[in-house]
């Protein structure tokens, strides 16, 4: 397969580009201060402080509880089960891995528990880049550096890690894109699949149909996408980051862009450094968020393209981001080893934890909420993922 940035394995999303000197990193240590003064905003627009911050579920201290070991490589991304208290990895390994986080054994010298995998999926030709889940919790689709979509049926959470193998789980393969597929989100009530790949296209998917593609939207002239969304409060939109640091929200229909979002380089500024590594839509504002290389999440109006707000919110590259059902709560990952928790309406970082351990100078690839219940988790490059309550 050609080397197409990103996807070469190690050099995708996520990935830093330009390096910090020492003194520069002091610098910016020092200048950063306390976790009250990370936050660094623009002039804020009103309308986005309305969200009501009334249901405090989210609003509580997370501490780890369960360690997921089994991968023998960085665990790429995550996703929970809609219901269950289960979830699926995937990882640099070739292997995605089901867990039941009813099925613990106690770790050594430490209060929270360890997880066994009860099942493994192999069927991927080298690592695993992201995951999605469809709304009833029974397939999981899972993209590769080998450029195939492949789709699995979950077996049940209790089934005997020993049992021999269930060739039902394996249910087939999108085929479409040639380079490495970064991005895949699912669509609950459409029951559509939309993919980014390295080879500047992204894909919308019917996946249960015989003719499974429905759409190729080419958008080279944008960059190499990173990460893809569906415009949530839009009912035929989706948006799309790219490694140039561009983010254009495009009709589903048309596959025309309907909004780019003002992110033109700053005076000095380098787009590379800028690169977009997520970009997550809120689940019922015109808002979309994004992730940057740069250490900065940014929040953008969908209707104007303007830039609402802008915050140094890592010490290194904001590698990723989720927001809970609610649209009350944001949880963004990073190289600098933490996982950092937002309340919305304020933009202030309520809390923050170290989580992992930096593998090379990559650390915290995915995060994310469960859809129904109170955990949220991580997937590092030490090939851990964790679960916090």
């Amino acid at each position: 397969m050609e080397d197409a940035s990103p996807g070469v394995l190690g050099f995708g999303p996520g990935r830093r580009y330009v390096g910090v000197t020492g003194g520069e990193e002091d610098a910016l240590e020092g200048s950063l201060g306390d976790l009250a003064q990370l936050t660094v905003t623009n002039e804020a627009d009103a309308s986005y402080d309305q969200i009501s911050s009334t249901k405090e579920n989210f609003r509580k201290t997370w501490t780890a509880k369960y360690t997921l070991r089994s991968h023998f490589d960085g665990v790429r991304a995550l996703c929970f089960h809609p219901q269950e208290q289960t979830l699926i990895t995937a990882s640099e390994d070739a292997t995605l891995k089901l867990w039941n986080l009813q099925k613990t054994v106690p770790a050594k010298k430490s209060a929270s528990l360890d997880v066994e995998p009860v099942y493994t999926f192999r069927g991927h030709l080298g690592p695993v880049l992201c995951l999605a889940m469809n709304s009833d919790g029974e397939k999981c689709y899972s993209g590769g550096i080998d450029g195939t979509i492949r789709i699995w049926n979950i077996p049940s959470s209790n089934i005997d890690p020993y049992d021999s193998y269930e060739p039902i789980v394996v249910g087939g393969n999108l085929s479409g894109h040639t380079d490495a597929v970064w991005g895949l989100t699912f669509h609950s009530q459409r029951h559509h699949l939309l993919s980014c790949a390295a080879d500047s296209t992204v894909r919308l998917w019917s996946p249960d149909s015989r003719s499974p593609l429905l759409y190729t939207y080419a958008v080279e002239k944008d960059g190499v996408p990173t990460s893809v969304d569906f415009v949530y409060e839009s009912t035929n939109q989706f948006v799309c980051s790219f490694n140039t640091a561009n983010c254009v929200i495009f009709d589903l229909e048309t596959g025309k862009p309907v909004t780019r979002l003002d992110t033109e380089p700053d005076q000095g500024s380098n787009s590379l450094n800028r690169q977009i590594n997520r970009v997550v839509s809120h689940p019922t504002l015109p808002l979309t968020i994004t992730g940057h290389e740069d250490r900065h999440i940014r929040f953008w109006d969908n209707n104007s393209g303007r830039l609402v707000q802008s915050m140094v919110a890592h010490l290194d590259s904001v590698t990723s981001l989720a927001v809970d059902p609610n649209g009350l709560y944001l949880l963004s990952g990073s190289h600098d080893c933490s996982i950092r928790l937002w309340q919305l309406d304020s933009k202030q970082c309520v809390q923050e934890i170290t989580a992992h351990r930096k593998k090379f100078d990559e650390s915290i690839f995915d995060v994310a909420f469960h859809p129904s219940k109170p955990f949220i988790a991580s997937a590092g490059a030490d090939a851990l993922a964790k679960v916090f309550v």
